[in-house]
């Protein structure tokens, strides 16, 4: 069992891997970590003396005063290292530097700079670190004009405002779920071989690559098939299904859903289009029983839609980690549907009187050896 600490893990790359970790608990046990510990190093020294690993994520992106960003990002370096001095503390600690290193920006000198000193003290005290430069990250639930110019556009395209691109360039681009993973396997290696201290700097391999004007006229299709009139888009690989999670991520759901479908009726009975789509998966109904629930689990990366034919429904969806839930009632007299985030743990209800019917579509075949389905009841 690792004892694992993130810093910084109320951050975009933080959470997700904070996330990422917990479907590992045969392996992994998290420590929690707050941003306050900096400020106190009596518990920053607690956690420190917690973790066999430290993964090192806490930083500021962006500032009005560029100096203020590199003086802190240089000074958040050097507290943990002084907690390790004061602790007699060797954890292995991986550091998340950026590819903008090379470029003529405080930033990237913080990032630089931040390497050096850990990489200095590794040396020094014979322990292990990892300093992974990092290309653009992108994901899920980032700050927009913050973490990713994928967000910003994202975010702009679902609250009526236009994007605007300031440099249009190639940028290699790495999804945030890739990141974690490749931080993982790193971890994973290093216990193979943890009584040999290794200090190495490495390049993050990037996911893909593209211009901004491409990615931009991408979303502009996600907001104007799926955003507008709820139609799944085509996707061709798994980048492009990643761009599209982080898209409607953005989404308002509290207000965006439940989507109202037309309804052809006639002396045969009705007629709803429940799905259209450019790409294929997996689509199933359900009858349930009153008062059943089904679900109460969560995906990373499936997308998933519940649509209300019969009956009456309540869906809720609750974002892991956050206790605000979102309750959605979808009445069969006006068939709609939900669409399930990634991250977020769901469920639906049968709150009326006669059985409810479903139809279920998500867009990947069930597969028993990697059924990204995950366990957690939406009310705690």
């Amino acid at each position: 069992m690792i004892k694992i600490g993130i810093t910084g893990q109320a951050g975009f790359v933080g959470t997700h891997l904070f996330n990422e970790l917990g479907l590992l608990t045969d392996s992994f046990e998290r420590i929690l970590f707050e941003d306050a510990f900096f400020e106190n190093s009596s518990i920053l020294d607690e956690f420190v003396q917690q973790c066999d690993v430290i993964v090192h994520l806490a930083a500021v992106n962006r500032h009005n005063d560029i100096e203020v960003l590199y003086e802190t990002n240089i000074s958040l370096c050097k507290l943990l290292i002084d907690s390790c001095e004061r602790t007699n503390s060797k954890p292995y600690i991986l550091f998340s530097s950026s590819t903008q290193e090379e470029l003529d920006n405080l930033y990237g000198k913080s990032k630089k700079e931040g390497r050096t000193l850990f990489e200095q003290w590794a040396k020094k005290n014979c322990a292990s670190f990892t300093g992974l430069v990092v290309p653009n990250v992108f994901g899920p639930f980032g700050k927009p004009n913050y973490n990713s110019f994928i967000a910003t556009f994202s975010y702009k395209l679902t609250h009526g405002e236009e994007p605007t691109i300031l440099t249009d360039s190639p940028v290699k681009l790495i999804y945030v779920g890739s990141l974690c993973k490749f931080i993982i396997n790193k971890v994973n290696l290093w216990n193979e071989t943890v009584s040999v201290p290794c200090v190495e700097e490495v390049a993050v391999p990037f996911d893909f690559e593209r211009s901004v004007s491409e990615i931009l006229d991408q979303l502009r299709i996600f907001a104007k098939q799926y955003f507008n009139s709820g139609i799944i888009p085509y996707l061709s690989d798994r980048n492009d299904i990643n761009i599209f999670n982080t898209f409607r991520s953005y989404i308002d759901y509290s207000t965006y859903f439940p989507f109202e479908l037309v309804k052809h009726s006639d002396d045969r009975g009705i007629f709803v289009e429940t799905i259209k789509l450019g790409l294929g998966g997996q689509v199933s109904f359900s009858t349930t029983k009153e008062g059943v629930t089904r679900g109460n689990h969560y995906h990373s990366r499936k997308i998933e839609r519940f649509t209300v034919i019969k009956g009456k429904a309540r869906i809720q969806l609750r974002k892991i980690g956050t206790n605000e839930v979102l309750n959605f009632v979808l009445d069969g007299e006006n068939p709609s549907y939900v669409d399930m985030p990634i991250w977020y743990t769901h469920n639906i209800t049968n709150i009326g009187k006669e059985d409810l019917y479903t139809q279920f579509w998500i867009n990947e075949w069930y597969d028993s050896n990697d059924g990204d389905t995950f366990s957690e009841l939406v009310n705690q």
